[in-house]
């Protein structure tokens, strides 16, 4: 444990470890400083002087967001002299700030409006007029207000410490000094907005929210992001059932206040003009709009006819559902339809692992392990790209802790910046790659492996074995592309295994060999699009598609039924770490049901007995009977049957599958070309 040092604040005893700044040791005793540069995590600036506090025999003010603390200090945060200060600093800053705090979308939750109420004067002694700069627009995403701005300097550390990005500087000097892309007159950048929220003033606004609402005016809904599977929290402002904006700023989740593109701007389509609001069914060879009523009965007619005629049936998930549809799907395929032909689109090998570490709980590394562990070795997999919050932890983990980063890929990745040792190697040879560190990596204390779907079947049992070789800690995280692929998996939406990886009696088809099986009777898919990219080869099938949009795959179907969207529904979603997160129901479509109620209503029809159809007690029946979530390790023995393919869309940061296609955000970034490994 680090030496404590021992001070007094305010006339309060504090006991902070040697090397605690003021301003935090200050938080420890319920003591807040204002500050406008200082943030947590990033370098120190020092650059507004709202911090300043008076140390006992120091000869003049200190800035507490630079100051250590030391054994014996004395600090004072509000006397007079203090008060004073920061009463100039604000009047300072409001120079040439414009007073347009009723339009500015940063009214209700700006900090210099926060400090102005509490420390400034009522009058200003300035009656000049205030220099203005027109607005301009860094990008289809952010705008850029320069008077506004007080050059705290948060949005260049962020950008270029916090996400590597490097696109925001300062040009110009003294009154002219002002934030610009370093592109000149754009960003070239992730869009990630964290900008935007890191701005304590209205400098940087979004696209998406500005002039539409104020913070009071709408609900704040925590929930999960519905793109990528690292499984950030986010906040979705809603007003009128439909999302604003979307934000961590109360850095409630394991991602703190980090949102990429997806998650800050890509809900757009959510509220799509081409949403389904209305089941569809095949009337004289065209899809028409039904009742519910007429939808659910004709379906349920279909299956009870297939199933007593023992005809073939194929059921094909999601990894965008919850954790509770997941495993109602698959209960309903095996119980009700009598099929264990069930699957959906595999992007990690997450069954190789589980049987590769053969039930060891400590095998597998969480979202803060990254951020934590000493070494971190990044194969097959365009982190920054694929998984923005995991390559993030990362790079804050060598800022702020000197973790050794190595990187086997087959191309530049963002962790070249900052790695240990670069390894370059052709798809699928990753291994032989990793091979040629075990020197490096035997020196290190711990490591956390994450790996991309060029490892999977054997060569993740042989990246286990090689990972035991090392003498040391090692976890990994296997890689899967979407909010609920792993949740998806452990849920049993596969043909080998049941809920848990327990081995099914009588293992079914793949999706692969669904699609291409002539002699299919019957085809349920719910939030999947596999005929975006294969074909089906069973004309006679009867095809029922669960979905937000008329994709290819419910254009060929015979019935279409309206789903609601992640932002629409409550239940639980696994990250790619497997953890496990709530979601709050946001926005409302009308029109669409979840996908459960859907389950319900068909379970109902066919006179099925599976339970309640609801989230909360699917979920309790979840965490008494799937191991890896009731309790118990998930233990699936030496080897679990290989079925289907395992491969990533490699999805980039503007793409998402099918929801990217429909995020009119997504498609308006000038970076939406741009393709993984590329420096």
């Amino acid at each position: 444990m680090a030496n404590l040092v021992h001070l007094t604040i305010d006339d309060k005893a504090v006991e902070v470890p040697a090397g605690t700044l003021v301003i935090e040791a200050a938080k420890t005793v319920g003591i807040r400083i204002p500050a406008f540069c200082y943030y947590p995590g990033l370098t120190l600036q020092a650059a507004c002087r709202m911090c300043l506090v008076e140390v006992e025999k120091a000869p003049k003010l200190q800035t507490s967001c630079t100051l250590p603390v030391a054994e014996g200090m004395v600090v004072r945060t509000s006397t007079p002299q203090v008060v004073e200060a920061r009463k100039s600093m604000l009047e300072f800053l409001l120079t040439n700030h414009p007073l347009d705090c009723p339009v500015c979308d940063k009214g209700g939750e700006c900090e210099l409006q926060d400090m102005t109420y509490e420390y400034g004067a009522g009058t200003s002694r300035f009656h000049e007029e205030k220099v203005h700069t027109p607005e301009t627009r860094f990008s289809p995403f952010i705008y850029y207000d320069a008077p506004r701005c007080i050059l705290c300097y948060r949005c260049v550390r962020i950008c270029n410490e916090g996400m590597g990005v490097n696109a925001l500087s300062i040009v110009n000097r003294g009154a002219v000094s002002e934030i610009a892309p370093n592109q000149g007159d754009h960003l070239e950048c992730d869009e990630c907005g964290m900008c935007i929220d890191i701005c304590p003033v209205g400098a940087l606004t979004s696209e998406t929210y500005r002039y539409h609402t104020r913070p009071w005016e709408m609900q704040h809904i925590g929930t999960v992001c519905a793109h990528c599977a690292d499984g950030c929290k986010t906040t979705l402002g809603v007003r009128n059932g439909a999302i604003i904006r979307a934000n961590n700023r109360d850095r409630s989740g394991a991602n703190g206040e980090f949102l990429c593109v997806k998650g800050r701007f890509a809900f757009d389509y959510n509220s799509h003009a081409e949403r389904l609001q209305s089941p569809l069914m095949k009337v004289n060879g065209k899809l028409e709009p039904v009742s519910w009523a007429r939808a659910i009965e004709a379906v349920a007619a279909k299956f009870r006819e297939t199933v007593s005629r023992r005809g073939g049936f194929g059921v094909i998930g999601s990894n965008r559902t919850t954790n509770e549809e997941d495993y109602y799907l698959q209960k309903f395929a095996r119980r009700v339809l009598e099929t264990s032909n069930i699957d959906h689109h595999r992007t990690g090998d997450v069954p190789a692992l589980m049987a590769a570490v053969g039930g060891r709980a400590d095998a597998f590394a969480s979202t803060a392990d990254l951020y934590t562990s000493r070494a971190v070795l990044v194969a097959a997999n365009d982190l920054a790209q694929q998984h923005p919050f995991l390559s993030y932890q990362i790079r804050a983990n060598w800022r702020h802790h000197q973790a050794h980063v190595y990187a086997v890929t087959r191309g530049p990745v963002r962790e070249d910046g900052y790695a240990t040792s670069i390894v370059r190697t052709e798809k699928g040879k990753e291994l032989e790659g990793i091979e040629s560190l075990r020197d490096k990596l035997q020196t290190e204390p711990e490591l956390v492996i994450v790996f991309g779907d060029a490892i999977q079947d054997d060569k993740v049992r042989a990246l286990v074995s090689f990972g035991d070789s090392l003498g040391i800690p090692v976890k990994y995280v296997c890689l899967v592309d979407y909010a609920n692929s792993r949740g998806a998996i452990d849920m049993g939406l596969a043909p080998e295994f049941e809920p848990g990886y327990v081995p099914a009696s009588q293992p079914g088809l793949s999706l692969k060999e669904m699609l291409d099986g002539k002699e299919l009777d019957a085809l349920w898919v719910v939030g999947a699009n596999p005929l975006s990219r294969q074909s089906m080869a069973s004309s006679k099938a009867f095809v029922v598609v669960q979905d937000l949009f008329l994709t290819e795959t419910a254009a060929r179907a015979d019935v279409v039924l309206p789903a609601l969207s992640a932002y629409e529904k409550t239940g639980t979603m696994t990250n790619v770490c497997g953890e496990q997160q709530p979601l709050a129901r946001g926005a409302v479509t009308m029109g669409a049901k979840s996908d459960l109620e859907i389950f319900g209503l068909l379970g109902h029809a066919m006179e099925a007995d599976l339970g309640p159809a609801t989230p909360a007690a699917v979920l309790a029946e979840i965490r008494r009977e799937v191991p890896g979530y009731n309790g118990t390790p998930v233990t699936p023995g030496a080897s679990l049957p290989r079925a289907g393919e395992v491969w990533s869309s490699e999805d980039t940061l503007f793409s998402s599958g099918t929801l990217g296609r429909y995020s009119k955000m997504l498609n308006s970034a000038t970076e939406r070309s741009r393709r993984l490994y590329q420096p």
